[in-house]
């Protein structure tokens, strides 16, 4: 999970010079707490990095990290009754494209 911030910082640089270009990411994974104090670390250092990405990137960087305490929870939150977390990601990067190109249609 700490590459996650990393990994999407490459697919934009990837990108960079290219015409087609994502015009959001979304940094979607897991964290199911253990027994050590590692699942703070993890959780902080990903929070961290994606934060610092969406201050850097031109585009959005869309936080869909789960944070559980077991593997019953991933489920409730991928279609169980907490909803479906992936396709709430998706609807939160459609809302910020729409933003981002809003606001630059009327600055222009």
């Amino acid at each position: 999970m700490f590459e996650l911030p990393f990994a999407c910082k490459q697919l934009w640089q990837h990108y960079v010079n290219k015409t087609e270009k994502p015009e959001a990411i979304i940094a979607f994974g897991a964290v199911i707490r253990g027994g050590t104090p590692h699942f703070e670390y993890v959780c902080k250092a990903v929070t961290e990095g994606i934060l610092q990405l969406n201050l850097t990137l031109p585009v959005p960087v869309i936080f869909g990290v789960l944070t559980l305490d077991n593997e019953a929870q991933a489920w409730e939150r991928l279609g169980g009754e907490h909803g479906h977390k992936g396709e709430e990601a998706a609807v939160t990067a459609l809302k910020m494209i729409w933003n981002t190109r809003n606001k630059f249609a009327t600055n222009q």
